[in-house]
């Protein structure tokens, strides 16, 4: 069987139908390689979320777990007043109480305004920005127990963290040549913590 160019004119329409689905073919192919990349695509982004937010509610029953652990903790250096705003007035009040109860012969003391402190080694406070009042304190001795007694009642008898630095313990003789004076001179500080999102 041959054709001639007249066969073409007879044949032309199923010529061009059938060029026409080729190209159908083609489009429909070609948009179904997009479409099923897109969905590839969707699908993808979608278990990134999905991933994200497992985490999230993993990150999320951690903290909760962790603040049933540390909620005592918690409250209970709200109680001592070591988290909040400095209680500068609480410690003076509580120094005082102290003077009175005779555990030293007498002290003197100042407390300096109150700073960021910086702990060494280093410490992560996580959301807590630490700060501390230096103090410094001047102490009459008759002997060196009566310097333990004292921290012992700062620590026990008073609200907040007081850190102790130094201490350097001095003598004062008498004009023949006994001990007649003992003198301790301290440095350290009350420290508090506040919560970076409080008020």
């Amino acid at each position: 069987m041959s054709f001639s160019v007249s066969d073409i004119t007879e044949i032309k329409w199923s010529l061009g139908a059938f060029v026409l689905s080729i190209v159908v073919v083609a489009g429909l192919s070609i948009f179904s390689e997009d479409y099923r990349r897109g969905a590839l695509q969707a699908k993808q982004s979608a278990q990134e979320q999905l991933n994200k937010a497992r985490e999230q509610v993993a990150t999320a029953q951690n903290d909760f777990e962790n603040m049933a652990t540390y909620k005592l903790e918690y409250e209970a250096l709200e109680t001592q007043k070591v988290i909040g705003n400095e209680q500068r007035l609480d410690w003076i009040e509580g120094l005082e109480k102290i003077r009175k109860q005779g555990i030293v012969l007498d002290f003197k003391y100042s407390v300096g305004p109150q700073q960021s402190y910086a702990p060494n080694p280093p410490l992560d406070a996580g959301n807590f920005a630490l700060n501390l009042s230096p103090m410094t304190i001047q102490i009459d001795l008759l002997h060196e127990e009566q310097l333990d007694r004292l921290f012992s009642a700062m620590m026990t008898q008073m609200e907040g963290w007081f850190i102790l630095d130094r201490c350097a313990l001095s003598t004062g003789t008498s004009g023949a040549g006994e001990v007649s004076s003992l003198k301790a001179d301290c440095a350290g500080g009350w420290l508090t913590m506040k919560n970076r999102n409080a008020p």
